[in-house]
């Protein structure tokens, strides 16, 4: 099984009396994934799932990828990829596809760069910083005792702009 793991794209800015949950993407941050999702979609992306944190910025980036590659209808939400969510659990969400899946997971910092070191590490020591807009393969994806697999490569988005 195959996990890409894609950061949210640049979001408005937080404040102490507005609710996180609800900054959107700023016109910048939306310019952004569609370039990478017309990358995705040069490339031939597929995906089987696009598992998405119920927050707006990041079901924003996932309706943008989905549409662009004429996928809607595979956007799931997936609760646990919210900010203080349980990695165990969206991985164990991950290995209920079928064998051979194809799966983008779409949410935020520090939970994503924390999933990708507890794959690709025994001990989930792994240290990795994912941009927002930043994209990772994870290859040979499988979750029995403990997740695991291969990290592939992992793009930022300067790099996927200059591949188009």
């Amino acid at each position: 099984m195959d996990l890409y793991i894609l950061r949210h794209g640049k979001a408005g800015q937080s404040s102490e009396s507005s609710d996180d949950s609800k900054r959107a993407l700023t016109s910048t941050g939306k310019k952004e994934i569609r370039d990478i999702a017309r990358w995705m979609r040069k490339e031939k992306f597929t995906f089987d799932v696009i598992a998405s944190s119920p927050l707006i910025r990041a079901s924003e980036t996932a309706d943008i990828v989905a549409r662009t590659l004429d996928q809607k209808d595979r956007i799931v939400i997936w609760d646990d990829l919210a900010p203080g969510g349980d990695l165990d659990s969206v991985c164990y969400n991950a290995a209920q596809s079928k064998s051979g899946a194809t799966i983008l997971i779409v949410g935020h910092e520090p939970a994503l760069s924390s999933l990708i070191g507890k794959i690709i590490s025994q001990d989930g020591t792994a240290s990795i910083i994912l941009p927002k807009g930043g994209l990772a393969k994870i290859r040979n994806f499988s979750f029995e005792n403990q997740p695991s697999g291969d990290l592939q490569w992992l793009l930022i988005p300067k790099q996927i702009q200059a591949m188009r």
